[in-house]
């Protein structure tokens, strides 16, 4: 078992053996001059420190007896107490190397109580390793405070609370077994299957005779019920995949979500005449689609995560786009910019390259490309709002602001117009159907 004390100078950790353990951590400091708790914490036989100190937080190492533990009594289990912190400056100043990290990491010692679970999730992932692979820098890693570096309390606990328990992990490696080997095996169903049979099933009773009106909206909500089920599906389990997984899976329904769109372009090579002056650089867009005119317009589809959207801190009082959604925009601009320059020129080499996989004399055209970004959620996983009031109406500027060049769209936004459209063709079905 592990727990912390806290003193006026400083953290010590304490270890107390389950089962009567002890053996073990002693062979580990004695052989290896040094010991790892849960896969996370490793200390030194020096970090060893005596009951005395641990009390008053003096700072010194020692060790308590000649195997480096104190009893606490005869009858209970053995205790191994190790220097974790020094207390300075209102943070907790912990070194890297006990938690396995190039950084050092500091947790204010107001608002957030030092337990096990601070440091380490199901399956001793280490928190603070995960982290660390996301900075881009060596400084340390600050959690509370008023330090412009630091993790916000409530952004930190919100980490701790949302972090995937065994369960989830279970259910992601099952997802995972079923994307890549489930049509292997029988009765394992896909997307592409249930919209077959709701083909077949749409087509049991067609006649040759015209489809009247309520007819032709009925087989259209049935399109847009089938897609915005699949949709759903997908997104209970959207972690399961890869984002090369996940672009393939939406693109196959682009068609059917945005009908003016006739075909779908993937990794279009695109030409860059503006990074080196005098050269070509060739660059890719993973996704372009060309309408039923030929004109021609980019997508950027991404991994539906949480919190790509809004930055957590505000600027001014003012919620600002995270460096995900920021770099997206970037990203869609400069290809925008590039497709726009390229001219005639690119049209006549982009349908050289693409127009074989074009419907009959249908010749893609550069004129004005737009694009469309879907990422991110702007609801929970149970329905309720992500954002607040506030953050919706900060969103909503920052969508107008690119609107004449590009549309953000987060995939609850898909939903909620898919869920629309399905209400508007059934009222006119209600309504006799008018037009």
């Amino acid at each position: 078992m592990i727990s912390f004390k806290v003193h006026n100078k400083g953290v010590t950790l304490e270890y107390e053996p389950d089962f009567g353990a002890v053996s073990w951590v002693t062979r580990e400091l004695d052989e290896q001059g040094k010991v790892t708790l849960s896969r996370v914490f490793t200390f030194q036989r020096a970090d060893l420190i005596t009951e005395e100190e641990a009390e008053t937080g003096s700072g010194g190492y020692g060790i308590d007896n000649e195997d480096g533990l104190f009893v606490i009594d005869e009858a209970e289990e053995p205790v191994y107490r190790f220097r974790f912190a020094a207390t300075k400056g209102g943070y907790h100043h912990i070194p890297g190397r006990l938690l396995g990290l190039d950084e050092d990491v500091l947790i204010a010692t107001e608002g957030l109580k030092l337990e096990r679970k601070v440091f380490i999730a199901e399956r001793n992932i280490s928190v603070f390793g995960r982290i660390a692979k996301l900075k881009q820098s060596k400084e340390p890693i600050v959690v509370g405070g008023d330090r412009k570096d630091s993790i916000p309390i409530d952004a930190f606990r919100e980490l701790l609370e949302r972090f995937p328990n065994s369960i989830e992990i279970d259910r992601y490696a099952r997802a995972r077994v079923e994307t890549i080997l489930g049509e292997f095996f029988d009765g394992a169903t896909s997307a592409r299957e249930r919209y077959e049979s709701y083909l077949d099933r749409r087509g049991a009773g067609a006649s040759v005779r015209a489809l009247r009106q309520d007819e032709l909206l009925r087989a259209e909500i049935d399109k847009f019920v089938f897609l915005r089920e699949t949709l759903s599906a997908w997104l209970t389990k959207a972690t399961s995949y890869s984002e090369k997984e996940w672009q393939k899976m939406v693109v196959n329904v682009i068609p059917l979500l945005f009908p003016k769109y006739v075909a779908v372009l993937e990794n279009v090579r695109i030409a860059d005449f503006y990074s080196m002056p005098g050269k070509r650089k060739n660059r890719f867009i993973d996704l372009c689609v060309v309408d039923a005119n030929g004109n021609i317009d980019l997508i950027e589809i991404k991994k539906p995560f949480d919190d790509v959207l809004l930055s957590r801190g505000l600027y001014r009082n003012n919620s600002v786009p995270t460096k995900e959604l920021s770099g997206t925009i970037m990203q869609a601009e400069k290809y925008l910019f590039h497709l726009s320059k390229w001219g005639v020129e690119g049209e006549r080499e982009l349908n050289a390259r693409y127009g074989a996989g074009l419907p009959a004399e249908l010749k893609i055209k550069v004129t004005n490309p737009k694009a469309m970004l879907l990422l991110g959620r702007d609801r929970w996983p149970d329905g309720k709002a992500a954002l607040t009031d506030s953050q919706w109406f900060d969103l909503e500027v920052i969508k107008r602001k690119y609107a004449n060049m590009m549309d953000i769209v987060t995939y609850d936004d898909l939903l909620r117009r898919l869920d629309r459209i399905i209400a508007s063709l059934t009222a006119r079905i209600g309504a006799g159907a008018p037009w």
